[in-house]
């Protein structure tokens, strides 16, 4: 398999200014063989997530077409809102609580899904990959719950669950 042309990504956005990584792999291609996502940064702003508040100051990051039809909070407009995520309820901690537990990395100040992101379109830190798809199994025990409380498909059953989920790329729609 040829390896990609190696790129240059620079972000000045509302939250980090001066920054740049690079691009290593191809987009969506060469993910770590314990991490298998269920949807794609796409499919996740396209479903709902984060309250619509995530990711609209730095679209000019990532391609435009997660933008297309993503349920974003209008601009300008403080908070986020929880009709906006697909399951109609708000599943998020703030920022503040994120950096008192250590969540978040310095590269990735808006946490896990830039995070996600990036790592999806092609970029690769070694112990910070290993680190965010621990994070990101330590989540399957949500979807245990889910299964041992709830009939199949009822998306009406433990609704914050299943959001949580969504924001960690676990398709809880299926379970």
């Amino acid at each position: 398999m040829p390896k990609i042309k190696l790129k240059i990504i620079y972000v000045n956005d509302k939250v980090q200014k001066g920054y740049s990584y690079e691009i290593s792999e191809p987009m969506g291609k060469n993910f770590d063989k314990e991490f298998k996502p269920d949807l794609t940064p796409k499919e996740m702003l396209l479903l709902g997530v984060f309250g619509g508040r995530y990711m609209r100051d730095c679209k000019d990051e990532f391609p435009k077409v997660w933008f297309k039809k993503a349920k974003l909070h209008k601009k300008g407009t403080p908070g986020h809102d929880k009709k906006l995520n697909y399951f109609g309820v708000d599943a998020s901690q703030s920022l503040s609580i994120w950096k008192k537990n250590g969540w978040i990395y310095n590269d990735d100040p808006r946490g896990w899904f830039q995070w996600y992101c990036r790592y999806f379109i092609g970029r690769r830190i070694p112990e910070e990959d290993k680190r965010q798809i621990k994070r990101w199994k330590m989540m399957r025990r949500h979807i245990s719950q889910l299964i041992n409380n709830c009939k199949r498909g009822d998306e009406f059953c433990r609704p914050g669950q299943r959001q949580a989920l969504l924001h960690w790329a676990y398709d809880s729609r299926k379970i």
